[in-house]
C-alpha cells in the first residue's frame, strides 16, 4: 500500500528519495542528479512532505535567489511522487514559488571582450575566451568539444547541450583562426580539444577576471552573447535559437540591460 499524502521523512523514507533518483530518465546528466541530491536530501532528512513542511523548509533557507533551485527540485520530486501514487495529491501545486529578485546581471561589451583577449596569457586561453563570447556556450558544452565536432564550412560546432540535447553553436572568423592555430600546434586527441577539465577553464577565467577587473565566467559570456547580438539588432527569437535556449524568458532577462540602454538613449534624445 502506498503511503498517504503525509509522509514522515524518517530514515526509512529516504528509500523514496532513492527511488526518485533511480527513476530519472536515462541519459540525464550526473550534474542534474547531483543537483537533485544536494537540494532534496536536507529537505527529506528534516521536514515532513506536507504543504507546511515545504513552506517551512523554503522559508528557513538562507540563500537568496537560490531558493528557487530548491523549489524546482522539490517540485520535480512531488510531481514524480504524485504520478507514481505515493501522494494522493500533488502538494507542490499549493506552494507558492519563491520570488527571485530581478537584478541587472553583469555582461560584457564587444570592447571588453577584446580587452580580455588581449590580456589572456596564451593561445589556448584566447581561443576559449573568443569561443565563449562568439557562441554563448555553457561551460559543459565548451568543455566537451572535440576537433571533429567542428564544421569549417558553416563555422559551427556540434555540441551536446542542456538536457542531453544535441545542437550547433556558431563562431566567427576571428575564433576560427584561433582554433585552427591551436589545433595545428597541439595534440587535440584527448577527452576534449583543450586537454583540460571544466574546473580548469573556470579557474583560468577567474584569474583573467581578477587581472582585468571584469566579470569573467561562462554565465557572463553567455549573457554577453545575447546582449551583443541584441545590440546589433538581432531578433530575440534568433538569439534564442543560436544560444540553445528553449524559451524566450531567459533571453529577455539577459537583454534587459540593453533594452534599458536603448530607452535611456531615446530619453536623452527627447530631453536634449
Amino acid at each position: 500500500m502506498h503511503p498517504s499524502s503525509v509522509i514522515l521523512l524518517t530514515n526509512p523514507n529516504l528509500i523514496l528519495l532513492t527511488k526518485f533518483f533511480k527513476s530519472r530518465r536515462q541519459g540525464i546528466s550526473p550534474k542534474t542528479i547531483r543537483f537533485y541530491r544536494s537540494c532534496l536530501t536536507p529537505f527529506v532528512r528534516s521536514y515532513p512532505l506536507t504543504i507546511q513542511g515545504i513552506n517551512e523548509f523554503l522559508t528557513n533557507l538562507k540563500c537568496g535567489n537560490a531558493k528557487h533551485a530548491y523549489f524546482r527540485a522539490i517540485r520535480a520530486f512531488c510531481n514524480w511522487a504524485s504520478k507514481e501514487g505515493y501522494l494522493k495529491e500533488n502538494l507542490i501545486k499549493k506552494v507558492d514559488a519563491p520570488k527571485p529578485s530581478r537584478r541587472i546581471l553583469p555582461s560584457l561589451t564587444l570592447e571588453q571582450v577584446t580587452y580580455l583577449l588581449e590580456q589572456a596569457d596564451n593561445l589556448r586561453d584566447k581561443t576559449i575566451v573568443s569561443l565563449f563570447a562568439d557562441s554563448g556556450m555553457r561551460l559543459s558544452e565548451l568543455a566537451g568539444i572535440k576537433a571533429n565536432d567542428i564544421s569549417w564550412s558553416t563555422h559551427t560546432i556540434t555540441i551536446w547541450g542542456k538536457g542531453n540535447k544535441q545542437r550547433k553553436a556558431p563562431f566567427t572568423k576571428r575564433t576560427a583562426g584561433l582554433i585552427k592555430q591551436w589545433i595545428s600546434q597541439n595534440d587535440v586527441r584527448g577527452e576534449n580539444m583543450w586537454n583540460m577539465k571544466p574546473w580548469g577553464i573556470v579557474s583560468m577565467l577567474r584569474r583573467l577576471g581578477k587581472r582585468t577587473n571584469l566579470p569573467c565566467n561562462p554565465h557572463t559570456f553567455r549573457r554577453a552573447f545575447a546582449s551583443n547580438l541584441h545590440r546589433a539588432g538581432l531578433d530575440v527569437e534568433h538569439i534564442m535559437r543560436l544560444g540553445g535556449w528553449e524559451s524566450l524568458d531567459m533571453v529577455l532577462r539577459y537583454t534587459r540591460s540593453v533594452q534599458f540602454e536603448d530607452s535611456l538613449r531615446l530619453y536623452k534624445q527627447v530631453n536634449s
